[in-house]
C-alpha cells in the first residue's frame, strides 16, 4: 500500500519508527510533503534517509504572505530527483491566514511550476471551492486533489480525470457525502492517504495518525465501494505509481 499524503516532519514521532511501523503494516511507499521552506528540507533529507519515503514540495496556502523570494527555492527543490510532485498548494477560505488576493496569485505560480516541471500538483482546498474551480479551469496537467472534501468540485474532477484522494475523514461516522464521492470516483482516479498526524481514522481516533493507519481507509473505501479489499489495494497503489511516477 501507498500512503500518497503525510507530514513526516511534522509528526512528534521520529520518522524511522513511524516508517518502520508502515513497513510492517504492508506501506511499501510514503508521500510526504513539505510545505514551507524548513519543510522541504526536511523533507527531502527524510527521502533521502529512508528508501520508501518521497517528496512533494510546495507552499501552503497557509504560508502565501511571506512568499517573496521562496518560489525560485521551491523550484531548486523541485529537482531533487526524489521530489515526485509540486504540493501541497491551493487556497483556504476557512482559516483565513493569508489574504485571498496572496493565496491565488501564489497557488498560481506554482500551477505554472508544475506546469513547467511536468510534475503533478497537490491541491489543498478548504472552503474555496468557486475559486478553485476558476483557477484550475485551463489547467492541463495531473491534479490530486488531497483529502477530499469539496462534493461540489466532484463533476470537475469526473469530467477532468483529476486523481482524488481520500483520508481518514471518509471513514468517520458522519461522512455521507465523502463516501457518496468515494463510489463515484472511477478506480483509477482514486488514491488514499493519512494526512498524518492529522484525521487519524476511526479506529484510531483520538491518537495522533501515521502512515501504517493508512489500511483502515483502505478498508473502509473497499466496504464504501462494495469490493474486495485487496483488489482495490492493488488498484490505489498502481494509480499512486502512475500518478506520482514512483518505483
Amino acid at each position: 500500500m501507498i500512503d500518497t499524503h503525510a507530514h513526516l516532519d511534522a509528526c512528534a514521532e521520529p520518522a524511522g519508527t513511524l516508517v518502520g511501523r508502515a513497513v510492517e503494516a504492508g506501506v511499501t511507499r510514503i508521500v510526504s510533503i513539505g510545505t514551507r521552506p524548513d519543510s522541504w528540507r526536511s523533507t527531502l533529507e527524510l527521502a533521502e534517509r529512508h528508501e520508501s519515503v518521497f517528496a512533494a514540495l510546495g507552499l501552503h496556502p497557509h504560508e502565501a504572505e511571506a512568499a517573496d523570494g521562496t518560489l525560485t527555492t521551491l523550484r531548486d527543490a523541485l529537482g531533487h530527483p526524489r521530489a515526485v510532485a509540486v504540493g501541497e498548494t491551493g487556497l483556504d477560505y476557512y482559516r483565513d491566514y493569508a489574504p485571498h488576493a496572496a493565496q491565488l496569485r501564489v497557488f498560481q505560480a506554482q500551477l505554472d511550476l508544475a506546469r513547467e516541471l511536468s510534475k503533478p500538483v497537490v491541491i489543498h482546498n478548504r472552503a474555496a471551492d468557486s475559486d478553485m474551480a476558476a483557477q484550475l479551469r485551463d489547467y492541463t496537467g495531473t491534479v490530486v486533489l488531497h483529502c477530499f472534501s469539496s462534493p461540489s468540485l466532484l463533476g470537475d474532477a469526473l469530467e477532468r480525470g483529476w486523481y482524488v484522494s481520500f483520508a481518514g475523514n471518509v471513514t468517520y461516522k458522519n461522512a455521507y457525502d465523502l463516501r457518496t464521492a468515494a463510489r463515484a470516483i472511477p478506480a483509477e482516479r482514486l488514491l488514499v492517504e493519512t494526512d498524518s498526524p492529522y484525521l487519524a481514522p476511526q479506529p484510531r481516533r483520538g491518537r495522533p495518525n501515521e502512515p501504517a493507519n493508512i489500511v483502515h481507509i483502505v478498508a473502509a473505501l473497499a466496504e464504501t465501494r462494495g469490493e474486495d479489499a485487496d483488489e482495490l489495494a492493488a488498484q490505489l497503489d498502481a494509480n499512486a505509481m502512475t500518478c506520482f511516477g514512483l518505483s
